[in-house]
């Protein structure tokens, strides 16, 4: 009985040693779920899409998916998606963002469908650079231009709004940081101490210098609402919060997400170019 009594609390706590050490070693596989299968544009209802390839800084040709702005003075979206998924899974977002008049570009990451690489904080944040360089090239201006992130990609957006001058930031699902979503996660696991890509939307937010909505649901149990209230009381830029009761971590414009973007971004971008 002795021996038992010893060899169980060092039986758990060689087990709970070995669960942070498999955190910590694949903690890539744990934070990214990337879908690898390459998008079709007819299956995604896009066929019409024009695909452009992506340079990025570190050498990856990625693909995206580009519907031009009916005209120079509408708005183009640059999308960044969330996990478990690829822009193939957007195709109805896309036509959606299409309906109010604006131009959407698609962004495909690195190691999500089909495309070149493997996914981190550093590399998606490259492959946002080439979406914006791509848009600049097709003569898309900074007042002209909306950043739409999704769950995962609303760390992208953030980061990005944070460094470059744009019309609105749009951001659903957002959370803090992935160093505080994934603690609640793992409440007894040192998260912070682990954890090589932080997304720290909460350090990035006071430095973006355009308008923010936050859309979120009361129920969401993957990335708590108290999150998204934290950025916007972090914000130094008109802001707005949506807060749907009922809805989850699900696709909010069910709930009427798109006239919310659109009345936003009237509000606060204006019909016409912005004046900085």
């Amino acid at each position: 009985m002795f021996l038992l009594s010893i060899a169980l609390p060092i039986a758990a706590v060689l087990g709970y040693v070995l669960f942070v050490y498999a955190l910590y070693r694949y903690q890539g596989q744990f934070l990214y779920r990337p879908v690898v299968t390459i998008p079709d544009r007819e299956r995604a209802g896009l066929a019409d899409a024009v695909v452009v390839p992506l340079q990025t800084s570190d050498g990856l040709t990625l693909t995206a998916w580009y519907l031009p702005p009916p005209t120079p003075d509408s708005f183009t979206v640059l999308y960044f998606h969330g996990n478990g998924s690829h822009i193939g899974h957007r195709g109805a977002r896309a036509r959606q963002i299409q309906s109010l008049g604006w131009g959407v570009l698609l962004l495909g990451y690195r190691g999500f469908g089909g495309n070149p690489g493997y996914p981190s904080e550093e590399g998606l944040m490259n492959d946002a650079r080439a979406g914006i360089a791509a848009l600049r090239g097709f003569g898309v201006p900074a007042n002209r231009l909306l950043l739409w992130g999704e769950s995962l990609g609303t760390g992208v957006a953030v980061g990005m709004a944070a460094e470059t001058d744009i019309a609105a930031l749009l951001l659903e699902h957002p959370y803090s940081s992935i160093t505080e979503a994934s603690q609640g996660q793992y409440p007894y696991v040192p998260v912070r101490w682990l954890l090589k890509d932080h997304y720290n939307s909460f350090a990035h937010i006071p430095q973006v210098r355009a308008p923010i909505l936050v859309m979120q649901g009361a129920d969401d149990r993957l990335v708590p609402p108290w999150m998204g209230r934290k950025l916007i009381a972090a914000a130094k830029v008109p802001t707005q919060l949506w807060t749907v009761e009922g809805a989850g971590h699900e696709d909010l414009t069910a709930y009427g997400g798109l006239e919310i973007v659109a009345r936003f971004v009237e509000t606060y971008a204006g019909p016409h170019p912005l004046t900085r």
